[in-house]
C-alpha cells in the first residue's frame, strides 16, 4: 500500500489580508527576513500568528506554504518520500523542500506538536548554512535568499515533552504575540465582521472577561478568533447570547460548570 501524497500547494496571496500591527513585528519580520534569519512566532491561538505570516507573505511578494503540526508529523513528512504512482516509484516533495527549491515563505504551525526528528531537519535551514539536507536523495539544497522558515508555538500549552528545546530557541528571531488592546481589538472585530462600534465593544468586554478564567476552569480565554467569529454570527442576526454560547463558550469548554458560568458572563452584557 502506497503512502497519501503530501500536500504541497503554495501560491502567492494577491490580496491584502486584513492585519492590525499591535506594535514593530512588521518591521522586525521584515529585517529578519532581509538578513536570512528565521522567525519564531509564541503566543495563544487565535490571537494572529497566522493572519501576520500571511500578511508579511503578501507584502515581501513570496508564496506562502503552511503545515499544521500534528503528533504524526515526521520529518520525511516535511522533507518528501518515495511514492508508488502509476506502477513507477517517484520521489514527492514535501512541503518544506518545496519551500527551499522555490524560494517561499514556509510556516510550520505550533511546531512543538511535531516529532522530535523534526527539529532536526530545519536546524541545518536555521543558522549560516541554510541547508536542506535530502539523505534519500543523497542531495543537500541550498536555501536561495528569498526562502524564510517562521515556526510558531503556544507556550501556555508547553509540557516537559512538548517544549521547545534551547538549541531551537536559539536559531530564531523571536515575535511574542498577545491578544491585543481593547481598542485595536474592537477595530479588528469591526472590520472582520461588520458589526456596529457598540456591539464590538461589549464582545471585547465578554472576552477579557473569560480570559480571567484562565486557569480557574478554563485553559484558555476567548481569542480574538472566537470573538470575531461571534460577531460575525451576530452580524447575520443570531443573537449575541446565542452567539457567544455557540462560537465561543461551547468552542472552549464541555464542562457543564464552566459552560453555565461562561453563560452568565454573556447575559450579564447583553
Amino acid at each position: 500500500m502506497s503512502t497519501p501524497a503530501i500536500h504541497t500547494e503554495q501560491s502567492l496571496i494577491a490580496n491584502e489580508p486584513y492585519y492590525e500591527p499591535v506594535a514593530d513585528e512588521v518591521a522586525v519580520f521584515t529585517a529578519a527576513y532581509r538578513n536570512k534569519l528565521p522567525v519564531l512566532l509564541k503566543g495563544p491561538t487565535g490571537c494572529g500568528k497566522t493572519r501576520f505570516v500571511e500578511y508579511m507573505a503578501w507584502r515581501l511578494e513570496r508564496p506562502m506554504i503552511t503545515v499544521a503540526c500534528h503528533d504524526d508529523l515526521t520529518a520525511s513528512d516535511l522533507i518528501g518520500r518515495y511514492l508508488v504512482r502509476g506502477g513507477e516509484t517517484v520521489w514527492v516533495d514535501g512541503p518544506l523542500t518545496s519551500a527551499v527549491r522555490n524560494g517561499s515563505i514556509c510556516y510550520l504551525d505550533e511546531v512543538v506538536e511535531a516529532r522530535k526528528d523534526t527539529s532536526v531537519v530545519i536546524h541545518p535551514l536555521c543558522d549560516d548554512r541554510r541547508l536542506l539536507p535530502i539523505e534519500k536523495l543523497g542531495e543537500v539544497l541550498a536555501a536561495p535568499p528569498e526562502f524564510c522558515l517562521v515556526i510558531s508555538y503556544n507556550p501556555g500549552y508547553q509540557s516537559v515533552l512538548k517544549d521547545l528545546k534551547q538549541s531551537t530557541r536559539q536559531r530564531f528571531v523571536a515575535l511574542e504575540f498577545n491578544y491585543p488592546s481593547v481598542e485595536v481589538e474592537q477595530t479588528i472585530i469591526e472590520k472582520e465582521s461588520g458589526i456596529d462600534a457598540t456591539a464590538a465593544r461589549q464582545l471585547v468586554k465578554f472576552g477579557h472577561m473569560t480570559r480571567n478564567l484562565k486557569g480557574s476552569g478554563l485553559d484558555e480565554g476567548a481569542s480574538t478568533r472566537l470573538l470575531v467569529n461571534a460577531a460575525k454570527l451576530i452580524h447575520e442576526g443570531i443573537a449575541p447570547v446565542v452567539a457567544t454560547d455557540t462560537a465561543v463558550a461551547q468552542a472552549l469548554t464541555d464542562d457543564e460548570d464552566m459552560l453555565k458560568a461562561v453563560h452568565e458572563l454573556s447575559r450579564s452584557i447583553f
